[in-house]
């Protein structure tokens, strides 16, 4: 443990030291720009062609902004889950016990213990200190995820607290946060069914008649804690109760400075402020984890009315976007054994061995592999695809069963297994009425979904794929080989490019962000306030 932490479990720098004493960190001590060379860098990882036991954690200690500026603060990526060994140091078990240990924390959880004094609260920055260039949010390296599409630097690696207005219960949940201003940002809570849990606490806040809502978006929590952010925990569970059940002792808490809310107390960061419940504010484009870029939508503004970090912080920043990332590998640690336990326990289906979800570029949700035994009855075949593409609403909208000699991460052997061994007339059936989920497309515009649809040609305008677009990764591929890193073998898609719905406001906006000029960005999206339209309403700035 750090001289600093006083708890029985890892915070996130004995993490990043247990890495590097594994060979899983890279450490990078040269200039580095966060709005243009940062995420490229690390992307390549995995573009490049490599093998996923070769990705590292990407620790930047000499950050610098496109305009020059430098930060004395540092940024790590990949921390959590650049590959699955990553992920296991974190959990402090093997791949295979994972589920185990995560059936057990939410069985037998362990409440959190308050603490007067924490290291996240070493420095505290308030009022005048908030205002300005270079103060308040702009003190904060926080990197351009999409360079070539993101308008702005977006806090990604996040566990952002808020509370139910009447019951107390806090919630803990991973969203993305636009920076605006330097006391300013938007946060984006998913409205869909199934979605946010900071969502229902912002309109059952709005619904009692108040005009804003506390939140506290933690940066660099410890593993344990960081890992409730992107969990499909029940609602009303309080997460920092799971995660003192994964360490085996209660969590360490402290009151927040400014808000009501209890924070983890050995976390890197954490940014108070008031989340406005009257206008909405237009934010995005960002790439997305469902692998498009996310279009202009009004979301929730936050006005920062505090900032505490320790003396020396690690921001952490996920690799997001078009998966393979940090941010899938999360998700399929955690999704594969909950769809096995289902299928296996809840449905008792004979002959399930193993639940895959396809990860490059369909980032988990959309197709979902179940291998089953050798003569498995047909029932228990068709009520495991039944079963798994009704178990979580986002997931699931084509699956495939195989047997054991198909390997689910092979397209090539799943396509041979579709071709020689499927009658398209017996063995495949179309199930409508399915939502939109997470994607480029949403189920608030009405539009539904189908389950086992074959045919995944585009069949009008998308947004971007998100990834930095050619120049950016060009120009960080020379400082990879630059750096001696591991060869390139790189494969399509490796780059972002348009595939139609992309205006040139948005272009205009990723320049200005890669360029350092982000807070423009902000002025003019401050333009388009309103407090008459939902959270997530599409915005055009053509059409403003």
């Amino acid at each position: 443990m750090s001289t600093l932490n006083s708890s029985t479990y890892p915070d996130l720098q004995d993490h990043l030291q247990t890495l590097k004493q594994r060979g899983l960190l890279q450490v990078v001590d040269r200039p580095i720009d966060k709005d243009s060379e940062l995420h490229p860098l690390v992307r390549w990882q995995f573009v490049g062609g490599m093998d996923e036991r070769e990705r590292k954690a990407f620790l930047f200690t000499n950050i610098v902004n496109a305009q020059g500026r430098r930060y004395d603060m540092s940024v790590v990526v990949g921390a959590l889950a650049a590959n699955r060994e990553i992920y296991s140091v974190g959990m402090g078990a093997p791949v295979e016990d994972i589920q185990k240990r995560w059936d057990q924390a939410i069985a037998h959880p362990v409440p959190p213990k308050k603490v007067e004094q924490a290291v996240c609260q070493e420095v505290v920055h308030l009022g005048d200190d908030l205002l300005g260039e270079g103060k308040g949010l702009d003190m904060l390296p926080i990197p351009v995820s999409t360079p070539g599409f993101d308008s702005s630097p977006t806090l990604t690696a996040t566990n952002v607290i808020t509370k139910d207005p009447e019951t107390g219960v806090q919630n803990m949940g991973t969203y993305r946060c636009a920076l605006k201003a330097s006391d300013r940002m938007v946060v984006r809570m998913a409205t869909r069914v199934g979605g946010a849990g900071g969502y229902l606490h912002y309109q059952a806040w709005k619904k009692a008649g108040h005009k804003s809502m506390p939140c506290a978006v933690v940066l660099g929590c410890p593993p344990y804690v960081a890992f409730m952010g992107p969990q499909k925990l029940p609602i009303g569970v309080d997460e920092f109760d799971v995660a003192g059940g994964l360490a085996g002792a209660p969590i360490e808490i402290v009151q927040a400075r400014t808000v009501a809310l209890n924070v983890p107390a050995q976390a890197e960061i954490v940014i108070e402020g008031l989340i406005d419940l009257e206008f909405l504010e237009p934010e995005a484009p960002f790439g997305e984890s469902h692998g498009h870029v996310a279009l202009e939508e009004f979301n929730l503004p936050m006005k920062i009315t505090a900032i505490t970090h320790r003396l020396k912080p690690v921001i952490p920043s996920y690799l997001s976007q078009v998966a393979p990332s940090e941010s899938s590998v999360i998700k399929r640690v955690a999704y594969e054994p909950l769809f096995l336990s289902h299928l296996k326990n809840n449905l008792s289906i004979r002959g399930v061995q193993r639940v895959s979800l396809h990860e490059p570029l369909t980032g988990l949700l959309r197709v979902t592999i179940i291998t089953m035994e050798h003569n498995t009855p047909k029932t228990e075949v068709w009520r495991a695809l039944y079963g798994a593409a009704f178990f979580k609403g986002d997931c699931g909208k084509i699956c495939i069963a195989v047997n054991d000699d198909i390997d689910p991460d092979n397209s090539d052997a799943l396509m041979w297994a579709m071709a020689y061994r499927m009658n398209p007339v017996e063995d495949v059936q179309t199930l409508a009425h399915r939502g939109q989920g997470h994607g480029p497309k949403r189920e608030n515009d009405g539009e539904e979904d189908s389950t086992l649809l074959m045919d995944a040609t585009m069949k009008s305008a998308m947004p971007p794929l998100a990834l930095p677009t050619r120049e950016y990764m060009e120009r960080s591929r020379q400082i990879w080989e630059e750096l001696g890193l591991p060869k390139l073998r790189p494969q399509a898609p490796w780059f972002g490019y348009t595939l139609g719905d992309w205006l040139p406001q948005w272009d205009q906006a990723a320049k200005r962000a890669a360029t350092g000029q982000y807070l423009e960005n902000g002025l003019i999206s401050a333009k388009h306030v309103r407090n008459d339209v939902k959270a997530e309403s599409k915005f055009r700035p053509d059409e403003a």
